[in-house]
């Protein structure tokens, strides 16, 4: 890197500018302990103002820098408190958006994401795992080689080296030989790597959600030029979502995400995981088995914020088009008015001298004329009215069976899913139907989908991703349904 774009960087990062606060020996603390101690993506406006109050009254006297965020002495710990956070995110400290019942949500910006992961580069480690990472690196040349060859001899020669070398340890297996396993330290510096990546991966969704809220405020700029025309606009937006689409990164995020809301890819993440938990558990390994349980959870939040940055998109777009079609009828509008004043201008004057006087008269024939028909008019028919159905015994069954519906108690259905997030932050909707089970088959598991309204700020659904719900305990009929995801 050139010495110009650091000293750039040095005074023009955000992540840097946040460390350089006069507040910042309390601001990164208290949000990382709000944020990632249990890895919550967003806080509603009234929460986070709580821990902020709560968090503003057990400072010492000199704690705070009233100044830096313009916060009058004598104020009370609310009213500092919204002050701190109007500042956090003018400082790009935090992203504000409203949720769908119009309450303010608060979530880490990517600059502040991309500074927690460098104080966490700076904690001591035990020891420097290096042969991971050395053979990640050594594999990682060898897939670039591999997969950028076109030759087909050398890449069958490859293949079937591969397979000889599987051979050769099958051989050895059946042989009564142990297979080569991993030590307990091998374990732990893939597991430290492994959650590091998985943090990285985090952040990586956040800076193209960024990308993609950079186009939405180009949009706007340019919606606000009166000169610009608004085809131009759209045309704009959408060469600007190809491009992030067709983008290294783009590709890159959109492939992942495919395999991650895949069924195939979800039930292999969780026998992987289920595994490793155990393993570790068994080897006595000490881990951040609730981080490592709720990866798959926290990149599907991730991810879906993407999305929905996607859908404020297409809005905004179909903003646009709606008012340029409301002003091409105004338009339309003013001139027919025009031709009514006209009109009305000249109902008072005299008829011009116009029209055309004939010798013989003319033959006028009229297509939608009703003609002269002498046949008499049929009366209808009468109508014969059917005959009362004679009553059976399973038909009053049927009836009875249709009013004594079984009541659903929908308090003791949130009881299930507080009791299944006690232990992680985030539950699907089988897991939490797997804990508890079914009582009323079909009909319990809609009622699950009743909270998405009254229970709109700690669940939601994914309709592009569905998955299979047992009906029964033999596992025999099944109902499939939208990913329906519950969190604290």
């Amino acid at each position: 890197m050139p010495s110009l774009d650091i000293s750039y960087l040095l005074q023009s990062a955000p992540s840097v500018q946040i460390i350089r606060m006069r507040n910042a020996h309390w601001v990164i603390p208290f949000l990382f302990n709000a944020f990632k101690t249990e890895n919550i993506l967003s806080i509603p406006e009234p929460s986070l103002i709580n821990l902020l109050a709560e968090e503003l009254r057990n400072h010492s006297e000199g704690t705070e820098d009233l100044e830096e965020a313009r916060i009058e002495f004598g104020e009370d710990e609310e009213s500092r408190a919204r002050k701190y956070l109007l500042n956090w995110v003018q400082r790009r400290l935090l992203q504000d958006f409203p949720d769908s019942g119009s309450v303010t949500q608060y979530q880490l910006s990517a600059h502040t994401e991309k500074l927690f992961q460098w104080l966490q580069s700076l904690e001591k480690r035990q020891f420097v795992g290096t042969e991971s990472r050395f053979k990640f690196l050594f594999q990682t040349l060898r897939e670039m080689v591999e997969y950028t060859e076109d030759n087909a001899t050398r890449r069958l020669e490859e293949l079937k080296n591969r397979r000889a070398e599987i051979d050769k340890e099958i051989k050895r297996i059946e042989m009564g030989f142990k297979p080569e396993i991993y030590t307990n330290a091998q374990i732990r510096e893939r597991m430290e790597w492994f959650t590091r990546l998985s943090h990285e991966l985090l952040s990586d969704f956040r800076e193209v959600e960024d990308n993609f809220k950079h186009i939405h405020r180009h949009i706007v700029e340019q919606h606000t030029k009166a000169e610009i025309h608004k085809g131009a606009i759209v045309g704009f937006a959408f060469e600007a979502y190809d491009a992030l689409r067709k983008s290294d990164q783009g590709k890159s995020f959109y492939a992942f995400w495919d395999f991650l809301v895949s069924r195939a890819g979800q039930e292999e993440w969780r026998q992987l995981t289920d595994q490793l938990l155990q393993l570790l558990q068994d080897r006595s390994i000490d881990s951040d088995a609730g981080f490592v349980q709720n990866i798959k959870s926290l990149l599907l939040q991730q991810g879906r914020s993407v999305y929905d940055s996607n859908d404020r998109m297409a809005e905004k777009l179909s903003r646009i088009i709606t008012e340029k079609e409301i002003a091409r009828h105004r338009r339309l509008r003013q001139q027919i008015g025009s031709i009514k004043e006209l009109i009305f201008q000249f109902m008072d004057d005299s008829p011009p001298p116009c029209g055309l006087q004939l010798e013989e008269p003319a033959p006028i024939k009229m297509s939608m004329e009703r003609k002269l028909n002498l046949t008499e008019k049929q009366s209808a028919g009468v109508v014969k009215q059917p005959a009362n159905a004679k009553e059976k015994i399973e038909d009053l069954l049927r009836f009875n069976r249709l009013l004594n519906t079984t009541h659903i108690d929908k308090k003791k259905l949130w009881d299930n899913v507080e009791k299944a997030l006690r232990k992680k932050t985030t539950a699907t909707l089988s897991e939490i139907i797997e804990t508890t089970g079914l009582e009323h088959g079909m009909a319990e598991v809609i009622s699950y989908f009743s909270f998405l309204r009254e229970k709109a700020s700690r669940v939601q659904a994914m309709q592009e991703i569905t998955e299979l719900i047992p009906l029964d305990e033999g596992r025999t009929r099944f109902i499939e349904v939208p990913y329906l995801l519950f969190s604290r």
